[in-house]
């Protein structure tokens, strides 16, 4: 990336160049030995801005003032929200340890520096301040040496031969050394610095920002963010609220409906059930079958459309109010899913299912398939390695039968989702408790990836109440144009539930781990108590959330994602698969090895979802694989890419008929040597199918 310089700039100045900067400026050091601000000043400067920041207090070499003045004004930098803080390897030792705990505390990246303004000396030399820097609390070491020749800046270059890509910016100065500034970049440096303007220049060589970046970018799209992007509604809880709404007894409101495939064989579900359903502009409005008391249902055939969830949210429901056998039949690449585990499962509450067709024949349990019940309550242990749909379904169901149950599920894959079923179910009147369990990490963490075992208490006899809520954006969908914000300059959302219990909102976490710069400004606190309550915070339900019973929260607003330098990561994909082909293309991106745990999930999705990642990847020419459950990924950054000429391979692509894919490939397409073709774009209709209008509103 481009770091640009500011100094002899007061706030209000500053303020107005990174909020008119972009492209050009991406990144931003500010020189706070150079710049009139006081620590009221520095704290506004640094926690208002979007655009990551580097606060930079010079002592050393060509700055000024004392390291006592340094240190305080780096401190507030970093209190405040610096992303970057830049402290010489010349400073006392006590400032040092200061500057490094605050780093640490606020989670700011420590930036240890040498300068060697008299000349380039020797490879050794500088090496040993390279690992003075890295021993001082140096995450990234800045060498930065005057060279008078070609031989002075290659010297200065070989560093990059001793050192992780990623860690170091290292370039020459002087006129000599002027390309090293963009050569760095090519070799493995997480950003090079420019200046405002050629006048403004803080060391001599120095591009402007905008010679640098047209140089570098040429006419290269980047995102400005200019048009907030509004997502669709989440189709794992929209699908959910219109069963559970079916079931109801009254009218439901479900505000913020956005169709898609998914959403749509749902509605067609509940009207096959016998529920009422309209839909008027974004409302839909359902009439449930409970009217009677307990929903029953005639029909002898269910459609379910394209849909894994909705078939697995069936299965257990019309064994428990459906007459006789039932058949559950679909489309698509649903035909081609086998319904692991649910044979087994089901076979544990009395029910029976068998597949239909040729299917029937090779034992293989996929749509079309009979569900023969009835459903019967009881104590069962199930196991949750094949994912958490069915167990959802079991959820909605077990509760409408007269006796209580008890299901402890081990080995659960996909948590959040569990209690994303359990959120609707309370906002229809029906209530389950939970327990969770693991060992002495869950127990201090209450991480998820860290569970083991989930205890879930279902009491008989209740009954689904009409509801009235609006369904909260898809962070699955989200994660793309986030994605593409962190990789290609910014963009901006609406309306995402930064409080929401979907699996995928972990792309917040993944992003930031990568060094991405994420912010939001929350336009809308919304609180609502069914049972009363005036304050909420959360669920009881959920592990580390307190609550009245009933509660409801949502935490929207803009949330802006921006550039910064990137670099490998780790994450867990277990709990949020669908994440996957978004996430392994961000690791295209980020300077170093990234690991994603999850891999074995894929194979059962709407294509053999890893297999066609490791396919993309390795057409596009990123360097990836697998063992056992983790993918590995190869990444260098965007800059590195296109100076090295290893931008992705752009060309003919298959999405497998998979709407992640497809998004993901699109998204891949603003850093291709290429237009990125794909033959199936229509598949995105299974979950946004406006996404490419969205696209479209993104880039403009």
């Amino acid at each position: 990336m481009i770091c640009t310089t500011i100094q002899h700039h007061n706030l209000e100045e500053i303020l107005e160049i990174l909020e008119n900067g972009l492209p050009a400026i991406g990144m931003a050091e500010i020189r706070l030995d150079r710049c009139p601000l006081d620590e009221n000043e520095i704290e506004t400067l640094f926690s208002a801005s979007d655009t990551p920041l580097v606060a930079t207090c010079r002592v050393a070499g060509d700055g000024s003032g004392t390291w006592e003045e340094a240190e305080v004004k780096l401190l507030a930098a970093i209190r405040a929200g610096a992303s970057f803080a830049d402290l010489e390897i010349e400073a006392p030792k006590e400032t040092g340890k200061k500057i490094r705990r605050a780093c640490s505390e606020y989670g700011t990246t420590m930036i240890r520096s040498c300068h060697f303004f008299e000349g380039v000396p020797s490879v050794e030399e500088m090496m040993t301040m390279v690992e003075r820097c890295s021993r001082f609390g140096g995450e990234i070491v800045k060498i930065a040496a005057m060279a008078g020749n070609e031989e002075d800046v290659r010297r200065v270059m070989s560093l990059y031969d001793r050192c992780e890509k990623g860690h170091l910016v290292a370039f020459a100065m002087g006129e000599a050394g002027r390309e090293s500034r963009i050569d760095c970049l090519a070799a493995g440096a997480p950003f090079t610095y420019a200046a405002l303007s050629e006048e403004e220049a803080a060391a001599p060589g120095q591009w402007s920002c905008t010679k640098m970046h047209d140089r570098i970018f040429r006419d290269r799209k980047i995102l400005s963010g200019e048009n907030p992007v509004k997502i669709n509604a989440s189709k794992s809880f929209a699908q959910r609220a219109i069963i559970a709404a079916s079931l109801a007894s009254g009218q439901s409101r479900l505000g913020g409906y956005t169709p898609c495939g998914d959403n749509e064989a749902a509605l067609e579900v509940a009207r096959n059930l016998g529920a009422e359903v309209r839909v008027e502009g974004s409302d839909v409005l359902i009439g449930g079958i409970g009217r009677d008391g307990v929903p029953a249902y005639s029909e002898k055939t269910l459609f379910v459309g394209e849909s894994g969830l909705l078939t697995r949210l069936m299965i257990p429901l019309v064994a428990a109010i459906g007459k006789g056998i039932v058949t559950i039949e679909g489309r698509g690449t649903l035909l081609n899913r086998p319904l692991k585990g649910a044979s087994d499962i089901m076979s544990q509450f009395g029910t029976v299912l068998r597949p239909l067709g040729e299917d029937a024949r090779a034992g293989v349990v996929k749509v079309p398939l009979s569900v023969q019940g009835p459903l019967l309550p009881g104590k069962v242990d199930i196991s949750g390695k094949d994912g958490s749909q069915l167990i959802s379904g079991l959820l909605m169901a077990l509760p409408l039968l007269p006796v209580d149950s008890v299901i402890h599920v081990h080995d659960p894959k996909s948590i959040p989702y569990m209690f994303i079923t359990l959120d609707v179910l309370r906002k229809f009147g029906i209530r389950i408790g939970s327990e969770m369990e693991g060992g002495e990490d869950f127990m201090e963490t209450q991480d998820w990836a860290l569970c083991t075992g989930i205890t879930f208490k279902i009491k008989g006899g209740q009954k689904y109440s009409a509801a009235s809520f609006d369904i909260e954006g898809d962070w699955s969908s989200a994660a793309n144009f986030m994605v593409a914000g962190a990789l290609f300059g910014k963009t901006v959302l609406s309306g995402m539930d930064t409080a929401s219990l979907q699996a995928d909102i972990s792309i917040m976490d993944i992003l930031m781990d990568a060094g991405a710069s994420i912010s939001q400004l929350e336009d809308e606190v919304a609180d609502s108590c069914p049972e009363g309550g005036s304050e909420c915070s959360g669920s009881e339900d959920v592990p580390g959330r307190q609550a009245p019973r009933g509660c409801q929260v949502s935490h929207t607003g803009l949330i802006t994602v921006q550039r910064a330098p990137l670099k490998a990561f780790d994450t867990d994909l277990n709990n949020c698969p669908d994440l996957f082909p978004i996430v392994a293309l961000l690791a295209a991106w980020c300077t170093g090895t990234s690991t994603i745990a999850g891999f074995k999930r894929l194979s059962s999705k709407e294509s053999d979802r890893g297999k066609a990642i490791l396919e993309m990847l390795e057409k596009m020419g990123v360097r990836a694989g697998a063992e056992d459950d983790v993918m590995f990924v190869e990444g260098e950054s965007l800059e590195s890419r296109i100076l090295g000429g290893r931008l992705l391979k752009g060309g003919e692509y298959t999405s497998s008929h998979d709407h992640r894919m497809a998004m993901a490939l699109t998204v891949a397409s603003l850093g291709a040597d290429s237009p990125v073709i794909i033959d199936d774009r229509d598949c995105v209709a299974k979950s946004f199918p406006d996404f490419f209008e969205k696209w479209e509103q993104a880039k403009a």
